[in-house]
């Protein structure tokens, strides 16, 4: 039985190789704190569970889903321009789809034939790269480096790459750095995919987790972006629905479009008990936002000042659910900081290069539990491990 040669490229070792330690280590009794995998700890609020709840009592929700129902495209786009400010056709600008990785996963299916050359960030969230894998394009990396904000300078992409690209992936906030985008950069970006004819696609999935009064931008506030791209938002994050797999792709009618037609011939939609809760999420009391930010903000705080009074230095984000610290004095490999902090401390984050090459340096982590885990992981750092000065 052999393999394609696509799934070569589609093997993480570092995520098999942290996996393994924690199983180590809780095979030993150890309760490891997990702080590296992005996923939501709080519930949805009580209105959407409720609705939920009601919804999966109907016997006519238990049919094929196929497309997305018109009240939810409406409350979304009534959601976009309350927030946003940005206009959206319900019929032709907005794609329902199973969580907005869902949508991240096929749309170069749609845009790339084999060869076919696409821009990605570096360091960035997994599926960026493996949706063009998957596609069997190139990869051509756009380094997000801090000395440039984490925001790749597109006057550094060679002209040749630049006319044959077909695509490029942007994230803000953003998953892995935690950076975040203003608008001038975004005009940047739809100047560039005009001039060379790119399918820019944004993934604004974090756009709810912001902190100290700032308010991220939608990439489509920006003229002429929905010209040339799409945006990615997701109900995972924003109200903590991330089991419920239900996000959106807007913007663009042709992209939408071709995007539609390879999910029609994948599967049928989200089932209309979860749609009816997203419809709940959107037109309801936004309060619950609000107070998940505030959530956040607070952990961040906790870490990010309790681990600076430790001896480790680590800059507060913006926005999104992650902080993106650079590694304490006198380590040089993620992996072997991350393996030393987990073994000594039983605190789990994950290695920057996890996430590309110019990871290295860095480790994520993710602000996935409570205040009183969290005041816990900094005794046991504490106690067990020893930063250099």
């Amino acid at each position: 039985m052999k393999l394609a040669r696509r799934m070569e490229a589609l093997v993480s070792g570092i995520f098999t190789e942290l996996a393994n330690a924690r199983a180590e280590k809780e095979n030993l009794g150890i309760k490891v704190i997990d702080l590296s995998i992005g996923s939501p700890d709080l519930p949805p609020a009580p209105h959407i569970i409720e609705t939920l709840s009601k919804a999966v009592q109907k016997p006519t929700n238990y049919t094929y889903p196929i497309g997305g129902k018109y009240e939810l495209h409406k409350a979304l786009a009534n959601w976009y321009k309350k927030r946003f400010n940005v206009d959206l056709d319900p019929v032709t600008e907005i794609l329902t789809l199973m969580g907005s990785q869902d949508g991240l996963a096929h749309v170069a299916q749609a845009f790339i034939n084999p060869g076919d050359i696409a821009l990605v960030p570096d360091p960035g969230y997994p599926i960026y790269s493996a949706s063009i894998l998957l596609a069997e394009g190139q990869l051509y990396p756009m380094p997000l480096l801090e000395k440039n904000q984490y925001l790749p300078d597109l006057s550094n992409i060679p002209t040749d790459i630049a006319k044959k690209a077909k695509m490029m992936t942007i994230n803000y906030p953003n998953n892995p750095v935690a950076a975040s985008a203003n608008e001038e950069f975004f005009k940047r970006v739809v100047a560039f995919a005009k001039e060379h004819n790119i399918v820019v696609c944004h993934d604004v999935a974090y756009a709810e987790l912001a902190f100290d009064g700032f308010k991220p931008m939608s990439f489509l506030e920006v003229p002429g972006a929905k010209e040339v791209g799409i945006e990615f938002y997701s109900l995972s994050k924003t109200y903590n629905m991330a089991g419920c797999r239900i996000g959106f792709a807007v913007g663009n009618p042709d992209v939408l479009s071709a995007l539609g037609r390879i999910k029609s011939n994948i599967d049928y939609g989200v089932f209309s008990a979860v749609q009816e809760a997203g419809i709940a999420a959107l037109t309801g009391d936004q309060t619950c936002v609000a107070k998940t930010a505030a959530t956040y903000q607070r952990r961040r705080d906790l870490l990010v000042e309790g681990f600076g009074e430790l001896g480790w230095l680590m800059p507060k984000p913006q926005a999104s659910m992650f902080i993106w610290a650079p590694l304490p004095a006198g380590f040089q490999s993620s992996m072997d900081f991350c393996l030393e902090f987990l073994d000594k401390t039983g605190v789990l984050m994950v290695p920057g290069n996890a996430f590309g090459e110019l990871g290295q340096g860095y480790v994520r982590i993710a602000l996935v539990q409570r205040e009183e885990v969290l005041l816990e992981a900094l005794e046991r750092v504490r106690n067990n491990f020893t930063f250099a000065s």
